[in-house]
């Protein structure tokens, strides 16, 4: 600490991360409201106002101080600083969240440490990843409501031999508890085993829907499948490839290969993260698959997980429901080594689609670019190229064509004028796409209608 440094404090006064006091009355509050926030510094020997009063220090004191730290549970680290008369302790951000004083637990809120009431402890105890939703044990949930058939079904997907009885089994797989003889079902038995999951959680549903256009105004069909969290991904990849177009190519055999819009491989990989990953005390959000003109939408609640950041996602594994992931894991619908985003930016290169786009707020949404044909697209393209020229070449174009082939058929001459005029428009509007999207300009590149490409 330097005499310009104690001057731009004073100047800034108390905050967030900095606290004054005169004297060592409730300084555990303090240290417990600073190691629940993101640490900070207290200046022994400042009053409110901001007027250097100067403070006694001595070995004394200083394990005076110590000792208060330490009986915070679990206890506070800090470290000591001296600056003239004032002694600065700075507070540490805890690794172990949420730490108490005697008179309870305190939170940095702005520039004062607020004591925290139940319904706050209880969400920072969430927030903090302490407490999680898949290793709760749900009281009301029992035998009756347990759905043996597909428990079956779950062994036989992960190769697991019924060499013991159910719940024994279920407590191995970390989806139950037995407690004095009695079988005590967690939350992850209750996603993956319910007869039927909708009785005993609403929230948990996955929700597609398709809407008219680009925006969010129009809804033309949806769909919401809560039997359990297993059926309702295989569900909404079923619903995707209902209502996404493909198209057919064929090699000169008999037999024709479907090749989708979107990989069915990338689609399924993000509902799977986003039904695995989402935040299921969230109860006011499901998670969402919504198809557009121009786009798919999968959306999960509850943001990153506490301690991922933005520019480690899709990098590191960082799980905010181990138990669900480990059973996805046991039956192939996951690796839990956090490669997913990686391979889906991959599938959709090899497609030639755009890369995957991720937004972050309170929310994760992936956003998968479609080739769009809408109206509007088409009446812009219509006007430009002219109504009945457009049909001829989106007829002619019903087979993959070069730059060379469209201009012989059209009978023009200049390959600027046709490029300008004719070829940019149907790209601009998605008529027409071109088999190697990142080489417009290959002599091999060839062009193909969308329209009579893609079955509606």
């Amino acid at each position: 600490m330097t005499e310009q440094e104690l001057l731009m404090v004073l100047a800034e006064g108390e905050g967030y991360r900095i606290e004054f006091k005169e004297q060592l009355s409730n300084l555990d509050k303090e240290f417990v409201g600073f190691a629940n926030a993101s640490g900070g510094f207290i200046f022994l020997g400042i009053a409110d106002d901001k007027s250097v009063k100067g403070f006694d220090i001595t070995n004394k004191v200083k394990s005076q101080i110590q000792d208060i730290a330490r009986n915070c549970d679990p206890p506070v680290q800090i470290l000591f600083e001296e600056f003239q008369n004032i002694l600065i302790v700075e507070v540490r951000e805890g690794t172990d969240k949420p730490y108490r004083c005697t008179s309870g637990f305190y939170n940095r809120t702005g520039p004062n440490a607020q004591k925290m009431n139940r319904d706050e402890i209880l969400e920072f105890v969430k927030s903090e990843g302490k407490v999680r939703f898949d290793e709760l044990i749900k009281r009301d949930f029992s035998a009756d409501d347990f759905d043996e058939t597909k428990f079956d079904q779950f062994l036989r997907k992960a190769g697991i031999s019924r060499v013991m009885e159910t719940t024994s089994m279920l407590r191995n797989l970390h989806a139950a508890e037995i407690q004095q003889s009695q079988c005590f079902y967690y939350n992850t038995a209750v996603l993956f085993f319910s007869r039927n999951l909708a009785d005993h959680y609403f929230h948990t549903c996955v929700t597609c829907a398709i809407y008219k256009g680009v925006d969010k105004v129009t809804v033309l069909d949806r769909k919401d499948f809560n039997r359990d969290i297993v059926e309702s991904i295989d569900e909404a990849v079923l619903y995707l490839k209902q209502h996404l177009k493909v198209r057919y190519e064929f090699d000169g055999s008999p037999a024709r290969r479907e090749i989708p819009e979107i990989p069915y491989e990338a689609l399924r990989e993000a509902i799977i993260n986003a039904v695995i990953h989402r935040d299921y005390f969230e109860k006011g959000a499901n998670v969402m698959i919504e198809i557009y003109d121009d786009r798919v939408e999968i959306t999960s609640p509850g943001g990153l997980p506490k301690g991922l950041k933005v520019e480690d996602f899709g990098k590191v594994s960082l799980l905010r429901n181990p138990n669900i992931a480990n059973l996805m894991q046991r039956i192939e619908y996951i690796e839990k080594m956090g490669t997913g985003v990686m391979r889906m930016q991959k599938l959709l290169a090899e497609a030639g689609l755009e890369p995957l786009k991720y937004e972050f707020s309170g929310f994760v949404r992936a956003v998968f670019r479609r080739f769009p044909v809408t109206e509007q697209a088409t009446e812009q393209a219509t006007e430009q190229v002219g109504g009945e020229k457009l049909h001829a070449i989106l007829d002619f174009c019903s087979e993959a064509r070069s730059r060379e082939e469209i201009q012989v058929f059209l009978g023009l001459k200049h390959r600027e004028h046709f490029r300008a005029e004719i070829l940019a428009p149907l790209l601009k509007a998605g008529l027409l796409v071109p088999t190697i999207p990142d080489k417009q300009n290959s002599p091999k590149q060839k062009y193909i209608t969308v329209r009579s490409l893609w079955n509606e």
